[in-house]
């Protein structure tokens, strides 16, 4: 969960919402929906304790149709967006002066290596980058909150008006954030025991990181004045150098630029086993199945698409892109949540809170993305758009596909 989303957002939301106080609140806000989020999808993976996410669960629940639509959106909006925005402000942290997409496609390209060559090896780095990475934040988290400097009202002093429809957009760049709460249910079918273990990773990884990102946009928001955060990519670095001089500064774009190549090595080992899924029903190409093996061909295809979104984008486009598209993925899979415990009964599908909290979630998500669209229109329509044009690529290819 903790990757590019965090060490950005909160530079980049103060230009439309110029108000620390409402940028704390969509950030906890934000970690209420992941919740309410995670706890779905954990009585979802209960019910289909099988890898796939949303392309297995609407798949099964609705129609195979919407399944595809959940995994084209899993494709380009789910893992590659999110995969290229990670490289790309990688590169802005290790790189800030040449901003070199090079370095981000190079990234890329280590990460798909590492699982590619041998999943468990893949999974050790992946494991030990993260335990080093909490660590560190704690760290970055502690010494703020001790040796924050004493900032004038003025050095403080936003200037702008909020809105709505920008406290929509903040919050969609956060929800991008948190996007990773979901996570585990891509590999549910590899996971020991998924029926007591996946809701138990899902909502103590989401509470945990959601406690981590206020209390770390707390240090990013109140030590340091406003001329040198606002609008800035890599508000982390900044912050540190307010509070620790150029060591720390540096210190800290090492430390950025861990969590981001962990962001990118996590989606490039669960974003194939979608398209391995995918393949294995048929829809993709049999080339992209796993048959019970490190899918290979996915990944490399993984790898190759994000680098080709980090040599054409813009990173506060894709934060805008995927927010919103990944919402009404995540909300049609609460849906359907909700409509399969109306079809078999609370017996079969229990689900905690409910209805509040699937309820709840659905709003959330989805009042977020139309105040949010008056916006970004552009992001909003691309999202729009890679849904619609889903539809017809599935029909295409089960026409083509041998029956």
């Amino acid at each position: 969960m903790i990757g590019a989303g965090v060490f950005t957002t909160s530079g980049l939301s103060l230009i439309g919402l110029p108000s620390r106080p409402l940028l704390l609140l969509a950030w906890g806000l934000g970690g209420l929906i992941a919740c309410s989020g995670a706890l779905c999808y954990g009585a979802l993976a209960r019910r289909i304790p099988e890898s796939g996410g949303e392309y297995l669960f609407l798949g099964r629940i609705v129609h195979p149709a919407f399944g595809f639509l959940a995994g084209w959106v899993s494709l380009l909006a789910g893992f590659t967006a999110p995969i290229a925005a990670a490289a790309l402000l990688l590169g802005a942290y290790l790189a800030p002066e040449l901003n070199d997409k090079l370095l981000a496609c190079a990234a890329i390209a280590c990460a798909a290596g590492l699982h590619i060559v041998k999943m468990s090896g893949g999974v050790w780095v992946q494991n030990t980058a993260v335990s080093i990475k909490l660590l560190l934040i704690t760290g970055l988290i502690v010494y703020g909150g001790m040796n924050r400097p004493e900032l004038s009202a003025e050095q403080l002093a936003l200037e702008g008006e909020s809105s709505l429809g920008s406290f929509a957009v903040a919050l969609m760049w956060i929800s991008f954030s948190y996007s990773g709460w979901n996570a585990a249910v891509y590999i549910a079918g590899e996971i020991r025991e998924p029926a007591r273990n996946l809701t138990r990773a899902l909502l103590l990884g989401t509470i945990t990181v959601t406690c981590l990102y206020l209390a770390l946009n707390t240090v990013f928001l109140y030590c340091a004045p406003s001329s040198s955060i606002v609008g800035q990519e890599d508000i982390a670095a900044r912050v540190a150098g307010a509070i620790g001089g150029d060591g720390l500064q540096g210190f800290v774009r090492l430390l950025v630029g861990l969590c981001l190549f962990t962001s990118i090595s996590s989606n490039v080992m669960l974003g194939p086993r979608v398209y391995a899924k995918m393949a294995e029903d048929g829809i993709l190409p049999r080339l992209f199945a796993s048959w019970g093996k490190n899918p290979r061909a996915a990944i490399a295809l993984q790898a190759l698409m994000a680098m080709l979104v980090v040599v054409s984008s813009d990173l506060s486009e894709l934060l805008s892109y995927v927010g919103f598209t990944l919402g009404i993925s995540t909300a049609a899979a609460v849906a359907g949540l909700i409509l399969l415990r109306r079809r078999e009964g609370a017996a079969a599908v229990p689900i905690p809170g409910y209805p509040l909290i699937p309820f709840f979630f659905l709003v959330a998500t989805l009042s977020t993305a139309i105040f949010m669209a008056p916006e970004r229109p552009v992001e909003a329509l691309l999202g729009l758009g890679t849904l619609a044009l889903g539809l017809p690529l599935y029909f295409l290819r089960r026409r083509g596909s041998p029956s």
